[in-house]
């Protein structure tokens, strides 16, 4: 149940990447084609900030079933869609709902699993963005190869249905697991990160780089504001923890700077055609190696209970991802034909994928056993996904705003952009120092 709201979040968002080509040319609406993930995200980042309040009022079956209403309305809305606007209503209501059901998956750990399995339940969430990874696009490809791109939402809607009879089975009604919780919705707070996630999604549009640069100072500002306010507010999305002395708020910003340092990812296709000149097939799946990576390194980290190892690991982490982006930022494409560039960065895309994915089952753990006050521990694991998914719209901003510079500028767009995401990554090694300090003690097993 907790694998199956994140998987069935993570595999729309790629899958309906894959179809836009053939929805557009059937719908037309080409001019809001960036909007149909903006407004997916926007409507995520939103929901899973409420999600550990909607769960406390509601309880984790109304919870989930509210998830799943959102989520399969805005997908019939997206397979009969007869124009880009309904499909743009059809992916906000999507995305409030996917970003409610992977909210809920984070809290109901922290709710319903005894602490030593964390790090587990942790692993096998995360791992199901790497599924996503894989699933989507092959899914959303075969679809549209024979262009029958609605079908493909349709069997989206089906899923979510059984999603919804499988939650009446295995969730029982009104548990929360937080007993004795008065939770307000963080109405301030909601509405600041929506505005961040949307300044530094729309930052990705303009070709002017003022322009771009301003969007992401914005985003940066209304996140700054969004600090404050929760800080002192009665209803928060983070722990009171993360604002105090010590490790948590070092936790979250390793995981905020991880998931950033992955979007660089995104255009590993568009790259790997226009200047790698690698065949479609072979450039959309070279977006799956840090997937691949990510989901196996995940599975095989979450076994691991020694403390010394862990730590090596969270603190190794950013350094490995630093290397394989820096690999893929150097390799002479001049002096090879295609298909070894391929591999090349197949393998090191694969490399950055292990990195992060090493590292962040015990960061999640972690970030649930280092609140203060126990009755926080809803709000420190819902947390977990409010700032994934805001690390990834900066680091999403910040990938296109380098990738559309240097295309105007006639620079090596691909150079750029893995260079200064690999110092990106190599940056996250101080804080998740800093995140490691005294973890030793939460470590089961330790050495």
């Amino acid at each position: 149940m907790l694998a199956g709201g994140v998987a069935l979040y993570a595999t729309n968002e790629f899958l309906t990447i894959s179809l836009l080509p053939n929805t557009i040319k059937d719908i037309g609406g080409e001019r809001f084609y960036a909007w149909v993930t903006t407004l997916y995200l926007v409507g995520s980042v939103i929901a899973a900030a409420a999600a550990n309040a909607v769960l406390v009022r509601v309880g984790s079956r109304s919870a989930y079933l509210l998830g799943l209403l959102s989520f399969g309305l805005g997908t019939v809305l997206c397979a009969l869609a007869p124009q880009m606007e309904v499909l743009l209503v059809g992916r906000t209501l999507q995305g409030m709902g996917g970003g409610l059901l992977a909210g809920l998956g984070w809290a109901l750990i922290n709710a319903v699993l005894p602490s030593w399995l964390w790090t587990r339940a942790s692993g096998l969430v995360s791992a199901m963005w790497g599924v996503g990874t894989l699933v989507g696009p092959a899914a959303g490809g075969l679809f549209a190869q024979f262009g029958i791109w609605r079908w493909a939402f349709g069997l989206m809607a089906i899923l979510t249905v059984a999603m919804g009879v499988a939650v009446s089975v295995v969730l029982p009604a009104g548990s929360t697991g937080h007993r004795g919780e008065s939770v307000k919705f963080p109405v301030r707070s909601l509405l600041l990160l929506g505005g961040a996630a949307l300044a530094v999604s729309v930052a990705q549009l303009p070709r002017n780089l003022i322009g771009a640069m301003g969007l992401l100072l914005v985003g940066g500002a209304l996140l700054a504001v969004f600090l404050a306010v929760d800080r002192r507010s009665s209803s928060a999305v983070l722990p009171s923890s993360a604002f105090q002395p010590g490790r948590e708020k070092w936790i979250y910003l390793t995981l905020g700077l991880l998931m950033a340092t992955t979007k660089a990812n995104l255009y590993i296709p568009l790259l790997g055609q226009r200047l790698a000149h690698l065949p479609p097939v072979m450039a959309g799946f070279l977006g799956a190696a840090l997937s691949t990576g990510w989901t196996i390194s995940e599975i095989a980290s979450a076994s691991v209970s020694k403390a010394r190892v862990v730590i090596g690991l969270v603190i190794s982490a950013p350094l490995v991802m630093s290397a394989g982006l820096a690999v893929v930022a150097f390799a002479r494409m001049s002096h090879y034909n295609p298909t070894a560039v391929g591999a090349i960065w197949a393998l090191a895309l694969l490399v950055v994928g292990i990195g992060v994915g090493a590292g962040w089952p015990h960061l999640s753990a972690w970030a649930m056993s280092c609140v203060d006050d126990p009755a926080e521990g809803g709000t420190a694991a819902a947390a977990v996904n409010t700032v994934t998914l805001i690390g990834g719209a900066f680091g999403a901003g910040i990938a296109g705003l380098v990738v559309n510079t240097a295309m105007s500028a006639g620079q090596p767009a691909a150079r750029w952009l893995f260079a200064i995401f690999a110092v990106l990554a190599a940056m996250g090694f101080v804080v998740a120092y800093r995140a490691s300090r005294g973890a030793g003690a939460l470590v089961g097993g330790a050495d």
